[in-house]
């Protein structure tokens, strides 16, 4: 008899959270899956408005060419074939259109695979306003090459009991000391006593932007890792690691096709990675044996997991719910049963969880979630 402990995945539903958003591939679909994060909402862009029109012109194109062929030089329409080795002109433009169109995509891909590499070093300060103070100042003290220089590098939100609305640049506030040590936010009127002035800075600008001027500019300042995920693949299966709250270390191996159901099976696995909603995850993966990849559509993830080399990649998931991936590199015979579940959860859950996993490692709590009894369960199968 073999016992799997389920102890992450009965966590999660001991702490009301694993089962509310499943998001995976379905047959039949032909969409991309949801974006639930800021680069994967980009990468979705890209694909539906910088590539799909190019693809559908060229497409069309080709097609008008080939039938226009068919019928202008067919025999009975052409029946004496005309004789030519080239034309200058045509050949000019068969090299230098493509040249323009791959210019054409990479003024977007460069900027886009740039985001998806760097870990943002966003930061954010929150003031308490006293309703009389109107100017707030923030500490530009990235290095040289990462100094906030221009005023979509700044973002300032104002939060009370109401919520936090986000400000507008010159309508509601100003910006001095732009690449300077100090920027001061001088709001146009001073906030009420009690209200929060929230500033966050820095150049990891993510999220979809206006498109050639046009639309809304939906990007954000992403923060600096708040935790480090490491993972580690195998043959077959994923190890992962929480450095930042003990180390404890837990495996996922997929469930069996009886334990699941039948549309959940080859992608719930019996312990589940949880982080926490809204804050930056900075994943790091190596391999134990041979090359694997460590794959989340929701969050635009494929990152390779390579024997004695560390990558890196990061994702913030913007809603709770539990998403699935898959190892997306050819590892072997089982390659096709190495998923990958994650639980977003909010960030008290996320605590609660994290003390309970340092329970079963021996250690001590971290955030003194002593309220929170984690339920261990198992699975009996052959």
């Amino acid at each position: 008899m073999k016992r799997i402990l389920a102890g992450v995945t009965a966590a999660g539903a001991a702490l009301g959270f694993g089962a509310a958003m499943a998001q995976h591939p379905v047959d039949g679909g032909i969409e991309m899956i949801e974006a639930i994060s800021p680069v994967a909402a980009e990468v979705h862009f890209f694909h539906n408005i910088v590539l799909l029109p190019v693809i559908i012109g060229i497409s069309l194109l080709v097609l008008a060419l080939l039938v226009w062929v068919m019928v202008r030089y067919s025999a009975k329409a052409n029946p004496v074939p005309r004789k030519f080795s080239h034309n200058t002109l045509v050949e000019i433009i068969w090299t230098g259109v493509p040249i323009l169109i791959l210019v054409y995509i990479a003024l977007f891909s460069f900027d886009l695979l740039f985001k998806e590499d760097t870990i943002p070093d966003g930061k954010q300060v929150v003031a308490q306003a006293d309703g009389s103070t109107s100017a707030f100042v923030f500490a530009n003290d990235f290095p040289d090459s990462r100094k906030v220089s221009r005023p979509e590098q700044v973002q300032v939100f104002l939060a009370s009991g109401a919520g936090e609305k986000r400000l507008s640049y010159r309508s509601d506030y100003k910006l001095s000391g732009l690449g300077k040590p100090e920027v001061t936010v001088t709001l146009n009127t001073a906030p009420a006593s009690g209200e929060r002035v929230i500033i966050r800075g820095g150049r990891s600008l993510v999220g979809v932007a206006p498109f050639f001027g046009a639309g809304e500019d939906n990007r954000e300042i992403a923060l600096a890792p708040t935790m480090t995920l490491k993972v580690i693949g195998f043959q077959w299966g994923w190890t992962y690691t929480y450095p930042d709250f003990g180390d404890f270390e837990f495996t996922a191996s997929p469930l069996e096709k009886e334990q699941t159901t039948p549309e959940q099976y080859l992608f719930e696995t019996d312990n589940h990675v949880v982080v926490p909603v809204g804050e930056t995850i900075r994943v790091t993966t190596t391999a134990r044996d041979v090359i694997h990849s460590w794959a989340m559509p929701n969050f635009a993830i494929k990152i390779d997991a390579v024997p004695g080399r560390i990558n890196e990649t990061w994702f913030k998931a913007e809603r709770e719910g539990t998403y699935y991936g898959q190892c997306s590199e050819i590892c072997g015979i089982k390659h096709a049963y190495m998923p990958i579940t994650i639980d977003v959860v909010s960030r008290p859950a996320f605590e609660a969880w994290v003390d309970s996993q340092r329970a079963m490692a021996g250690l001590e709590p971290m955030f003194g979630q002593s309220n929170v009894k984690f339920a261990q369960a198992s699975v009996e199968t052959e």
